[in-house]
């Protein structure tokens, strides 16, 4: 009964605005956790999302605002996530009119762009629909939005700017390896725009071609430098480096990468096999599964850390691949089975959201997928990661 509740759960929020009221904590590592109800207990705080209820120590908190409605914005693949669009989209100031007759009264006015299609005017329509697709692009109405982007691309597919808002939109839907012919053919039809280049190389980095972006980033910044695009450079090194010699193991639905010295053949087949069950529950209690394989990235402690630069209370980190720490560990424990359901979790839930689901419902649905009892009787508890 589980699986049609939750799947309708997400697709009303994604159909509906959100006006519940929540308390808002901010963690000192930056990161915002959205919840019903904060209390004070002892050293801790104490929050409620939905049935559930965690505990999170005070020394991690810089403060809770109280009221407010949260922000579909964030998601365990923030990095990937937030794939930057052109920021001067040249088709768009062809006719300045032009915008405004697509878009008033907060909408796009669809009898406009009718208009336009009778008009016959190829790159007029381009324009109007492209103006259309990036309105809802911005606003997160990301399926209205690819149907707008198809059509721009039926009338102009030379143009590197709609090329590149909708390989964006590809990989904000969870579609890295569609979107990279399209963000490919932008640079060959702009090779000096930093804004092409930046979006290939977030394409290459959600597809899991980290040299490829790194490569293609720099390209972007020797044309324009962006602190942004300069942090993700170091990150992509960092992981890189990190990941220097490591094998990999395939299985269905997972690229398994580890250093042979800090694992055993015994726990990676432990791993995969969890991963494999997880997922295949998570398909009959989601409804929905991940269109490419998920990679899954095994660090010693240290090297965990100096790559996602997370808390030091993270269990575990999706981004796009799950990155998992597993000094010491040389079997799947009963703690470590619950980090890789939940991490997995937030992997299918961002598939059926289409990147669009908050937050504190992403954490909130994927402690629900952890909430049915298992074998040993017990419920487990809550795991504890960073997205």
């Amino acid at each position: 009964m589980r699986a049609p509740v939750i799947h309708l759960f997400v697709s009303a929020f994604l159909l509906t605005p959100l006006c519940l009221q929540a308390e808002v904590i901010h963690l000192k590592s930056g990161r915002t956790i959205w919840a019903d109800r904060v209390r004070e207990n002892g050293n801790h705080l104490e929050y409620d999302v939905g049935d559930d209820s965690y505990a999170i120590p005070k020394a991690l908190v810089e403060r809770v605002d109280a009221g407010g409605a949260p922000l579909p914005t964030a998601s365990p693949a923030q990095d990937v996530q937030d794939v930057p669009v052109p920021n001067s989209p040249q088709i768009l100031t062809r006719d300045p009119v032009l915008t405004d007759k697509i878009i008033h009264d907060g909408r796009v006015d669809e009898d406009q762009l009718l208009a336009l299609e009778k008009g016959g005017q190829a790159q007029t329509i381009a324009a109007g629909y492209l103006i259309a697709g990036r309105f809802e692009f911005e606003h997160g109405n990301f399926p209205k939005a690819r149907t707008y982007l198809d059509t721009a691309l039926r009338s102009d597919g030379q143009n590197a700017t709609i090329l590149n808002y909708y390989a964006a939109l590809l990989v904000k839907t969870g579609n890295a390896q569609e979107a990279l012919p399209y963000a490919e053919r932008a640079v060959r039809l702009a090779p000096d725009s930093p804004d092409a280049l930046t979006v290939l190389g977030y394409v290459q980095f959600a597809a899991d071609r980290d040299q490829d972006a790194i490569h293609t980033w720099k390209k972007s910044l020797e044309l324009r430098p962006d602190a942004s695009v300069q942090k993700m450079v170091e990150r992509a090194e960092r992981d890189s480096a990190a990941q220097a010699g490591y094998s990999e193991r395939e299985s269905g639905h997972f690229t398994l990468r580890y250093e042979g010295k800090q694992t055993s053949d015994a726990l990676r087949g432990q791993l995969l096999a969890a991963l494999e069950s997880d997922y295949d529950e998570l398909v009959q209690e989601l409804g929905v599964s991940p269109r490419n394989s998920i990679a899954v990235v095994l660090y010693t402690d240290q090297q965990f850390f100096d790559v996602t630069q997370a808390p030091s209370w993270t269990g575990a980190v999706n981004d796009g691949k799950l990155r998992i720490p597993i000094q010491g560990v040389n079997a799947v424990t009963p703690d470590l089975a619950r980090v890789l359901k939940h991490e997995l979790a937030h992997s299918f839930i961002n598939q059926l959201s289409a990147g669009r689901c908050p937050q504190w419902l992403n954490e909130g649905i994927a402690q629900v997928a952890l909430s049915r009892k298992p074998a040993g009787g017990a419920l487990p508890g809550p795991a504890r990661d960073s997205v």
